[in-house]
């Protein structure tokens, strides 16, 4: 057994008693109440889901396992000579809580370089379709059809205890995380570069690999390594989380899990927000013919956008109240790396204009940037211009957060995801005081 599955088996040990305890003895107590406006309204707030592997503080942006991105990035080791950490070592963050060591560090790196090959049908299946598909749905038909490698799928058959469903589990995300790189990879090879595939590299960390695959030189090994890492994980209630728990939760195994997931990312009101927001800019860059703005034609751009009746793209965010930390990761990267990069420049103006503007129209609750923002342009001074591609940097990212919570729901037993829905003329009921909510029942 591997040092991190060891350790995370004795983590389920531990954690078992205490989900059972709340459910069992304090399962009655009341956490939350819902208004009308979160039930029409895409149940916003409602506290109706769990997850130990992170959280989402309004004011003070995602923390992994405790720890905020600052303390991420300063306490995960990094490999030798790089500035970012390891995204091995936040795989085994999440799963166990803890901070690897050296020596974890190098076997969860070792179990991934074993587990990266590809099956060759994997690679049929995305040369199968149109050269001018979408990404995303070919790494969402990559992932799927995977499923015939499911670990899990063929223990359940055989017939397995509910407590050993993590298992399986745990062995189907080591071996999935560890090939997408390769799938993400070969899709940009197919798609933007005729076809010229590159091999992978056994003695590269997981972000370096990627750079690698890409055909990218440094600093790219440490814009893999930031990327993944600060698009991990967003708690349970995104739409990509979400799917991939609720479809998880019908004992799915984690290849059609993550697919279903990626298909949840795709969305332009989710993973695809950072294309709108280089879309955005890049119009802009254009109708200033590439020259620097003045403070006055930023300030106009954005008024024009809002008075056609648009948002401002990569601002704004569903929970924070604050300028979210993943964009200022990224922020201080590229102000390290990239100052004189043309585009960073209309994206520094326009992080000191926008916000003003937006509390100025009085309708935004957060008018401080989001981590979309920023993604783009550091893909796009690094080369990599395809933005249709970004979805699918995102969705390597998330699957890493979203697999390791499905290990953790199979581990605690979390059952089948069934919410009760209720029809308008209910509702209208409630809400003119005919029948009280306590009668519309919960079954």
């Amino acid at each position: 057994m591997s040092k991190l599955k060891e350790k995370l088996y004795d983590k389920i040990q531990q954690w078992r008693p205490r989900t059972q305890k709340l459910l069992h003895e304090y399962g009655d107590v009341v956490v939350d109440k819902i208004t009308i406006s979160q039930i029409i309204g895409g149940m916003r707030g409602i506290k109706s889901l769990v997850t130990d592997i992170s959280y989402l503080d309004p004011m003070e942006g995602i923390r992994y396992r405790g720890y905020t991105l600052p303390e991420i990035f300063e306490k995960l080791p990094k490999p030798k000579g790089a500035e970012m950490p390891y995204v091995e070592g936040l795989f085994f963050l999440l799963l166990t809580g803890d901070i690897p060591n050296d020596s974890e560090i190098s076997d969860v790196v070792d179990e991934f370089n074993k587990r990266r090959i590809l099956p060759r049908y994997v690679y049929e299946v995305i040369d199968s379709f149109p050269c001018c598909s979408h990404p995303m749905p070919i790494f969402s038909a990559a992932i799927t059809t995977m499923q015939r490698e499911s670990f899990f799928a063929r223990k359940y058959a055989a017939g397995l205890n509910k407590n050993d469903y993590w298992d399986p589990t745990y062995e189907d995300t080591l071996n999935l995380l560890a090939k997408l790189p390769e799938v993400a990879t070969y899709i940009y090879a197919k798609l933007y570069r005729d076809g010229k595939r590159i091999q992978s590299n056994p003695h590269l960390d997981y972000g370096a690999n990627f750079a690698h695959m890409m055909g990218k030189p440094a600093p790219y090994d440490d814009i893999s390594r930031m990327n993944f890492i600060i698009h991990a994980d967003h708690e349970s209630g995104n739409v990509s989380a979400h799917t991939g728990h609720l479809v998880s939760s019908t004992l799915a195994d984690i290849y059609l899990s993550i697919s279903a997931m990626v298909n949840g990312l795709a969305g332009p009101l989710h993973g695809l927000a950072n294309q709108e927001v280089l879309r955005w800019i890049l119009a802009f860059m254009d109708k200033m013919n590439h020259e620097i703005p003045t403070e006055d034609e930023v300030k106009q751009y954005v008024w024009d956008t809002l008075h056609s009746g648009q948002v401002i793209p990569g601002y704004g965010h569903a929970v924070l109240r604050k300028t979210d930390p993943r964009y200022t990761v990224q922020r201080e990267f590229c102000i390290k790396h990239l100052p004189d990069d043309l585009m960073f420049k209309y994206v520094d103006a326009l992080y000191k204009t926008v916000p003003a503007i937006l509390m100025e129209q009085g309708k935004a609750k957060n008018p401080w940037p989001n981590l979309d923002a920023q993604t783009g342009v550091i893909q796009w001074h690094s080369g990599v211009r395809e933005f249709d591609f970004y979805t699918v940097l995102f969705g390597i990212g998330r699957s890493i957060g979203i697999a390791a919570n499905l290990v953790w729901d199979r581990a605690l037993g979390y059952p089948l995801e069934r919410p009760k829905s209720i029809t308008t003329e209910m509702l209208e009921q409630v809400a003119f005081g005919l029948i009280k909510p306590e009668d519309l029942g919960s079954e």
